[in-house]
Parts: C-alpha cells; structure tokens; sequence
C-alpha cells in the first residue's frame, strides 16, 4: 500500500535534481542563461507548490488510490513532452506537469502511512517515506549522467516518463486507502464546505507557520545545492558532467541513512522534535558557511567528504511535517502535512530563479560548448545566500511548539 505511491514520490523527487545534471545540456539546445535554468527547475516548484494545499484536500476527500494514480499519469506525460520539446515554451509546460503530477506523491504516501500505521510509527515512516525521496535524487545525479551519456538527455527523459505511467497504472490497480474491505469506504468530510473548513483551521493555526517557515528556508538552500552543485563542480573543478554527477552523490548517499535515523531519533531516543532539528540546522549552518569559505579550494576528496557532512546533519527537514501535524486536529493531517510542505517547495520555487540571476550577474562572459561557465566568486554568492537560509531556519525554531511525538492541538 505504502511503496507504490513511495516509488511515485522517489521519481517526483527525481524531478526535482535532474534539471541540475542536464542543466549544460539545456543551456546549449535552448541557448539558455542560468536564470532560465532556474526558472525551469522552479517551474517545478512553483506548480507542485500552487496545488500542494488542494493536493491535500483532493486526498482527504476521494482517497490516496484515485487521486495519486493520477497525479503520476500527468507526472509520466508531462516528462515525455519535456523529451520531445523543440522550443522553450514546450519545455517550461513540461515542467510544469511534471511539478502539477508530483504534488500528489509526497501527500498521498504520509496519508497511506497515517492510515496503516500506528501513529506512534508516523515520524519514523515519514522519515522513511523521505529517505525515498533522497534516493529519487540519488538516481537523479551519477545514473540519469550515465543515461544520458547512453541516450541524450531527451532519450533519458522518455525513459523516465514511461516508467512513470506504469508506477501509476499499479497505483489505480493495486492500492487500498485504509485497512479492511476492498469494497468497504474510508471515512471522509461529507462535503466541500467541511473540506475548506478543515484548511482555514489548519491555516488559522499560529503554530503551523514555524515549521512551515523552517521548511522554506531549509529548502530554498537544499533546492538551490541540488540545482547548482553539478554546474559548480564542472565550472570550478573542471570535471565531466558524470565525474561531477558522482560527487554530487556524497549529499544524497548520507541522507539515505541519516533521514530515517533523524526520525528515530526523534521518536524512540529523545522523544522530541525541536531539540534535534534546531541541533541538526545548527550544524548544517557552520557547514555552509565552510563550503562557501573553501570553494575551488578543497580537494576532490575534501570536496566529497564536506558534502558527505552535510548530508550526514540533512536529515532535520524530515521533522518539519511532524510538527505540523501534531499541532493541528489528527483527522486533518493530509492539510496539516500538505501545508507545511508547501513551505519548502515555495523556498525552491522563489529563490532558483533569482540565484540563477546572481550568478549571470557576476558571469565574467566565459562559454564551454555554448553553455555559460561561471566563476567561483559567483559561486560564492548564490552559496551564502544559501548559507544565511539555512541560519533562518534554525532560528525559527525558536517560535516552534515541543510536540514531543504526540499530538498536541488541544494542549493549552
């Protein structure tokens, strides 16, 4: 029940680092600046985060089967219209039904995990249903450079998309929203009135906003790493578009474990969640802050290993929806979860674009086979903006409510 939609959401995840491997690709077949770069991989962001709140609503009301499997159909369609896209405006609408499809995946797999776990297990099987996530990324870096090695970046991109049709087809086919009868029906809002109701509940709760805001911040730096990190390591280091695709693995590689060990943590050691994700925002600050201070002066394998630590403290995100379910009524936790979500893909979609402009900015007018080569001072700057983002959301912690594993809501 849990791994079809988990795999939907490993290749939504996919989506999100690819534009990054083929970003030199894009910028030679569409005569692309990195601010169109930018864009693209924001388009992403900004349809899955413009349908992450009705994401929700649409799960709570007609169910993770119906509504997931056709979400992945749009996801498998607008991947293949990507592949075969001959002007930038082809390109951009691709995009963005992959980012419409994708808003689904990530909602409906914590939804399948409130269903037929005990609430007990939610952290660690959000933490879990993450770590998928990570391993999307994973296959978005050093295979999908050696696919498109094999095939182009557009046979690479079909590939894909056909995988994705059939992931959703097994969706309609094979998964049961809740425990019992087939046949039997979950029960569900009795109507749209008491749908909208439940979001402006969870909207009106002050204490959603804290880790909705950590979220945005923390995802605005990861979004822009992912995006950005090949380029860096091709641009500054030298290195081929797979050499480059492998190191940036180092990030994703710690995330594996360090995501579902987060969530552990939280629920069976500490029994907290603020205390470890303001610990974990902490750390990943001071490694920011040591990236942008050696750029293009570490070693290879010191360049490695820094990734390699920022993936080990990475994990923290995989709290942020904790909290904000236990802070809101249990039986709204598909909104609850879909809001703070929203955060952190409204962190990618606002900030891609305008990093992507810094770096034009300080673009000293060097090319390598038509795509834009940028200096390290460039790099530099769009990294500490990164770095200042991540400061932002460890100190948000400050407003967040100690939930403790449980939920809260009608706590004084």
């Amino acid at each position: 029940m849990w791994s079809i939609p988990t795999a939907l959401f490993l290749i939504a995840f996919f989506h999100r680092v690819a534009p990054g491997v083929i970003a030199k690709e894009l910028m030679q077949a569409f005569g692309a600046t990195g601010a169109i770069v930018g864009l693209l991989s924001a388009t992403y962001f900004y349809a899955y985060a413009g349908l992450m709140i009705p994401a929700g609503l649409l799960i709570d009301r007609f169910g993770v089967r119906a509504v997931v499997a056709s979400g992945g159909a749009v996801m498998g369609l607008g991947t293949v219209a990507m592949g075969v896209a001959s002007e930038q405006s082809a390109l951009f609408a691709g995009r963005f039904l992959v980012g419409a499809g994708a808003s689904v995946t990530f909602v409906g797999a914590l939804k399948i995990a409130a269903n037929w776990f005990p609430p007990s297990q939610f952290g660690t099987i959000s933490a879990i249903t993450a770590t998928m996530g990570v391993l999307g990324s994973l296959v978005a870096t050093a295979p999908l450079a050696w696919l498109v090695a094999l095939s182009g970046w557009r046979g690479a991109l079909l590939v894909v998309g056909l995988v994705t049709l059939a992931a959703s087809v097994a969706c309609g086919l094979a998964v049961r929203d809740f425990p019992g009868g087939v046949g039997e029906v979950p029960p569900r809002p009795a109507d749209w009135r008491a749908v909208m109701g439940g979001m402006f509940r969870v909207l009106g709760n002050p204490h959603t906003w804290p880790p909705f805001l950590a979220f945005f911040c923390l995802y605005a730096a990861a979004g822009n790493l992912m995006l950005w990190v090949v380029p860096y390591l091709r641009d500054v280091y030298a290195l081929a578009t797979t050499d480059a695709a492998l190191f940036a693995t180092a990030t994703s590689l710690a995330l594996l474990f360090a995501a579902p060990l987060t969530g552990v943590l939280s629920d069976r050691i500490v029994h907290r969640r603020k205390l470890p994700y303001t610990v974990l925002t902490g750390c990943q600050f001071v490694l920011w802050v040591v990236l942008v201070a050696t750029l293009g002066a570490l070693p290879l394998a010191g360049v490695y290993a820094l990734f390699f630590a920022m993936g080990v403290v990475g994990g923290a995100f995989v709290l942020t929806w904790p909290i904000g379910r236990e802070v809101n009524p249990p039986h709204l936790a598909g909104i609850a979860v879909a809001v703070v979500n929203l955060g952190g893909f409204l962190g990618a979609a606002l900030t891609q674009g305008p990093v992507g402009a810094l770096l034009d900015a300080r673009w000293a007018g060097a090319t390598a086979g038509g795509a834009r080569v940028y200096p390290v001072d460039a790099y530099g700057a769009a990294f500490a903006v990164c770095a200042l983002f991540v400061l932002a959301s460890a100190l948000m912690t400050l407003l967040m409510r100690e939930t403790r594993g449980r939920n809260i809501y009608q706590e004084p």
